[in-house]
This record gives structure tokens, C-alpha cells and sequence, in this order.
């Protein structure tokens, strides 16, 4: 019998196109699902990928397969969510986000939760993009607050709450650091420090101004927004950090100027969910609490320092 973890290890295949990553958000060896995967294709009689050494490729009816295996996991989750439900009177909610927006938004919007679902517990999970969607389509989690744009499966929809705009972090000695605003043409010359790849705050600032190619400081690559905000005031570079980190004092106490960028494009912040959930009504009350924490967060920046 086909089995929920098979129908698990071809979803992430087929996600990652990559033994090694897929197994790696199934939180199991490359062995493990690589065994799985050949039991599946043995008892279906088929082929879901074409192997090589260096590559992997989805077969036609891999990718239809595949498909198919993420609206089956999905309604499973939704399933036994609706029974533990029922059985213990409570709300659990498993909620992800990347790690660009959580730390920032999610403290003033915990307040914001707990007021208005008082019998509800919430789990907070920070993870990268990628595996936050792995995470909902395979009903691991509940919700997930994502940056777009960004490559969504059928089975996901959003709602988007805010949008989330940057602004030039330079040290004090950098010639922009005295500039009013920033224009794309100005950086196009300049190698910008940035988050490792699998961030997906790296690709959007890359492409924050579409007429202008923005280019990479190959030499470094940070693991999180205040590491990259210790090696601008270091010197090293100049940045593009976004307004909702900002707005919650990211770079508050450190020496780096930072500076306007009207034109240029934001990421918009979202909230996703399985559209096979029954919960949507509820996630909608959840969404609108995420956008009352972010206003407050603006108001609050808008303050003067005493």
C-alpha cells in the first residue's frame, strides 16, 4: 500500500528537485528517501524521476503524481486537525514564519493573538521560505507568514497584508551615507551585502529595481539580518534592510546611516494557508491582528525619541 510518507518524499522531490534538500525537509536521511521512493515507483510501476549523478528530473507523470500526493497530504492534515479539534475543545495553531519578518512582527502581534483568541494555543516555527511551504502542504504546520513574490503551489492561498519597502544602510564614511534618497542608478555600481541564498529577502533586494542589475558581494554572505547589520557599521559594505525591521529597531543603537529609496519595489508580506483548511475564517482574524501589529510598529517609529 502506497503510504502518507512515500506520498511525503515525492512532494519534496518534486519541490527541491534534489535528493539531498527533499530529504532533508522530510528530516530524514538521503538513503531513507531515496529507499522510499524506489518502493513507490516498484509497486505503482513507474518512474517519478529521472536519477543521474549531478541531476534530478521530475517525469511528466512524476510532477502530476506529485500534485496529486500534496492535495492528499493536505486534506489528511485538515482531517485529523478538525478531529483533535473536536476532541479537546481547544484551537492549536502551528504557525511559520521566514526569519526576516517573525522576530520583528510577531512580538507585538502575540498581544494582539492572545486577545483575541484567548483559548488558543500558538506554536511558533521560524524556517526558510522553502520549507515553510513544505511544512503547509504536508500540514506540519497551520499557517505561514511569507514574503512575496514567490513560487506557490495550487493547494496554498494567501492573503497579503502589508507592504514591506527598504531602505540603504551604509556606513557613515560611504559617499551615500550623506544622500537624501537613493536611486537604483546609484547602486548599480556597488556590490551589495546580503543574506545567504535560500533567504528570499537576497532575491527580492536583487531585484528591488527592476531596470537596474543590482550585484551580490560574492565575498560574504550573512545568516541572519543583524550580522549583516554588524558588517555594514563595520564598514564592509552597504545593504538593503527592510522597513518592518527597521520600524522594530533592528538597527536602533548601531553607528550606519540609513537612507530613503522611493523607488524602489517592496516585498509583500502575506499570510498562507492550505485551501483545503476549514479554518479560513479564522485565519482571516489572524490576518487582520498581523496588520494591526504592523501599524503600531510604523506609529511607534513615527515617534519622536525622548
Amino acid at each position: 500500500m502506497t503510504t502518507l510518507r512515500q506520498l511525503r518524499f515525492l512532494t519534496a522531490l518534486d519541490a527541491t528537485g534534489n535528493f539531498s534538500r527533499a530529504a532533508d525537509l522530510c528530516h530524514v536521511t538521503q538513503s531513507t528517501l531515496s529507499t522510499g521512493l524506489k518502493e513507490l515507483e516498484e509497486r505503482l510501476g513507474i518512474q517519478v524521476a529521472e536519477r543521474t549523478k549531478h541531476s534530478v528530473l521530475m517525469t511528466p507523470l512524476g510532477t502530476d503524481l506529485a500534485a496529486r500526493a500534496r492535495d492528499i497530504l493536505a486534506r489528511v492534515e485538515d482531517f485529523e486537525d478538525r478531529a483533535r479539534q473536536d476532541a479537546t475543545g481547544a484551537t492549536h495553531i502551528r504557525f511559520g514564519t521566514i526569519p526576516t519578518i517573525g522576530p520583528f512582527l510577531m512580538p507585538r502581534a502575540m498581544p494582539l493573538l492572545r486577545a483575541a483568541f484567548p483559548g488558543a494555543a500558538f506554536y511558533l516555527r521560524e524556517e526558510l521560505t522553502e520549507a515553510l511551504i513544505f511544512g503547509l502542504v504536508e500540514g506540519r504546520l497551520d499557517l505561514i507568514l511569507i514574503a512575496l513574490p514567490y513560487a506557490l503551489p495550487a493547494q496554498v492561498v494567501t492573503e497579503e497584508l502589508f507592504l514591506d519597502g527598504y531602505r540603504l544602510a551604509a556606513p557613515p564614511t560611504d559617499p551615500l551615507a550623506c544622500a537624501p534618497a537613493v536611486k537604483g542608478t546609484d547602486l548599480a555600481s556597488r556590490a551589495l551585502l546580503l543574506l545567504e541564498s535560500g533567504h528570499c529577502l537576497q532575491r527580492h533586494a536583487l531585484s528591488s529595481f527592476p531596470e537596474v542589475r543590482l550585484d551580490e558581494d560574492q565575498s560574504f554572505a550573512a545568516t541572519s539580518l543583524p550580522t549583516l547589520i554588524a558588517m555594514v557599521e563595520e564598514g564592509l559594505g552597504i545593504t538593503l534592510l527592510p522597513e518592518l525591521a527597521l520600524d522594530a529597531g533592528a538597527a536602533r543603537g548601531h553607528a550606519l546611516e540609513l537612507r530613503a529609496l522611493p523607488d524602489a519595489c517592496p516585498r509583500r508580506i502575506a499570510l498562507a494557508w492550505r485551501a483545503s483548511s476549514a479554518q479560513a475564517a479564522t485565519y482571516h482574524r489572524i490576518a487582520d491582528a498581523l496588520i494591526e501589529a504592523r501599524r503600531s510598529l510604523r506609529e511607534r517609529s513615527d515617534q519622536p525619541s525622548g
